[in-house]
C-alpha cells in the first residue's frame, strides 16, 4: 500500500519539477488508480504484487471514492464562494460620490478625460482574461482608475514562482485561485467598483456569450492558443481587445479592433510560431518589471479607449526592448484572406 502511495507522491513530486499543469499531474496518478486496481483484478489472490499494494482492489475503489467526494466538495465550496463574492460587490450606478470625485480629481482634471471621460469609465466593463504578469499591473491600474465593472478569468492557482513578477498577489496567497486572490486585491483597492472573477479556464463553448457581455477585452494571456480564442470571441462579438505579450526583455502591444476596420490579432499573426521559437516565460525567464510596463500600456490603452482620450493603437503594434530602453511602432493591416475577420466579415 505504501509502495503505491510512494508512487504517486513521486508521480506528483516530478510533475512539480517539470512545471506540469496539475491537471496533467492528476491523470497520471489516475493511471496508476487503474493500473493498481487492474492487477487485483487479474492477478490471483496471495499474489505478491497485490499483497504489495494492499491486498485488495476494495480499498482502492474505497479510496476513490472518498477522494471524489473530497474534491467534488472542494470544488462546491470554491463555487459557492466565488458566485458569493460576486453577488455582494454591487455596480456602483448614477452621480460620483464626494469620495470618488475626490479618488478620481487626477483624472478629471486631465482635459481629454475630463468628467465625461471619468463617467465612461465607470459606466464600462472590462474583462481582463489572465490574473498574471500582465493581468496583475492592468486590473490594479484599471480598478484604480475607476472603470465600473472589472472581470478577471483565470484558472490557475498563485505559485511562488509568479512573486517575481505578479504584483496582484501576495505571499500568504500562494496555492489560492488567481481570480481570489486578485478579487481580494481589487475590493480593497477601491471598493467602488464592481469585481466579477471566474475561477475557469476560458474555453470556446463560453468565450463568445462572456465576451459579448463586455465594452472591451484585455488579453493576458501567456499561451498562443488562448491568444488565438480570444481574437475569434472578439471577431465574432465585435468586441475590442487590447493584446499584449512578454518575452525575456522584450514586450508587445496593440489594439484590436476589426469592427471598425483595424486588423484582428491573426491578420498580423496567421499561425502561432514553431515549437521552439517562442518559449514560455518558465522556460527562457522574464524581466520582472517589463510585465508592469507592458501590463500599464495596456491598462493605457484601454483607458483611452474608453475615455476617448489621445490616440491609441489601432492599426499599430508598439514593441518594446527593456534591454536597451528602445521603443518602435510598427503599423499593422488587415488581411483581405485572414481567416478570422477577412472576407467582408467585419465590413
Amino acid at each position: 500500500m505504501m509502495l503505491v502511495f510512494g508512487l504517486a507522491a513521486t508521480l506528483w513530486g516530478l510533475g512539480a519539477a517539470l512545471r506540469t499543469p496539475h491537471q496533467a499531474r492528476f491523470l497520471m496518478i489516475g493511471l496508476l488508480w487503474v493500473g493498481v486496481v487492474s492487477l487485483h483484478i487479474l492477478l490471483p489472490v496471495g499474489h505478491p504484487l497485490r499483497d504489495a499494494t494492499g491486498g485488495s482492489a476494495a480499498f482502492w475503489v474505497v479510496f476513490a471514492i472518498l477522494a471524489g467526494v473530497a474534491f467534488s466538495y472542494g470544488k462546491v465550496v470554491q463555487f459557492l464562494k466565488s458566485t458569493a463574492e460576486r453577488r455582494n460587490t454591487p455596480v456602483q450606478k448614477g452621480p460620483f460620490s464626494e469620495a470618488e470625485l475626490d479618488r478620481y480629481a487626477r483624472h478629471i482634471m486631465l482635459r481629454e478625460i475630463g468628467g465625461p471621460g471619468q463617467k465612461a469609465l465607470k459606466d464600462a466593463k472590462v474583462l481582463v482574461v489572465g490574473a498574471g504578469g500582465l493581468g496583475s499591473p492592468a486590473l490594479l491600474y484599471l480598478g484604480a482608475a475607476g472603470v465600473g465593472r472589472l472581470a478577471v478569468i483565470d484558472d490557475d492557482l498563485v505559485d511562488n514562482s509568479n512573486l517575481q513578477r505578479q504584483i496582484i498577489h501576495r505571499d500568504k496567497d500562494i496555492g489560492r485561485p488567481k481570480v481570489q486572490s486578485a478579487y481580494d486585491a481589487l475590493r480593497a483597492q477601491n471598493p467602488n467598483i464592481d469585481v466579477r472573477s471566474y475561477t475557469r479556464r476560458l474555453t470556446a463553448e463560453i468565450a463568445e456569450e462572456l465576451f459579448a457581455e463586455y465594452d472591451l477585452i484585455l488579453d493576458g494571456s501567456d499561451n498562443f492558443e488562448t491568444r488565438y480564442l480570444v481574437n475569434a470571441a472578439a471577431v465574432a462579438t465585435k468586441t475590442p481587445f487590447v493584446s499584449g505579450a512578454l518575452s525575456q526583455w522584450e514586450g508587445q502591444v496593440s489594439l484590436f479592433d476589426p469592427a471598425n476596420g483595424t486588423p484582428c490579432y491573426a491578420c498580423v499573426f496567421p499561425q502561432p510560431p514553431a515549437e521552439g521559437l517562442a518559449p514560455s516565460c518558465a522556460e527562457a525567464g522574464v524581466f520582472s518589471p517589463l510585465a508592469g510596463i507592458v501590463g500599464s500600456m495596456m491598462a493605457a490603452e484601454a483607458v483611452k479607449h474608453l475615455a476617448g482620450a489621445g490616440e491609441t493603437l489601432r492599426g499599430q503594434l508598439l514593441i518594446y526592448d527593456a534591454l536597451y530602453g528602445e521603443t518602435r511602432r510598427v503599423k499593422i493591416s488587415k488581411r483581405a484572406d485572414c481567416p478570422v475577420c477577412g472576407n467582408g466579415i467585419n465590413d
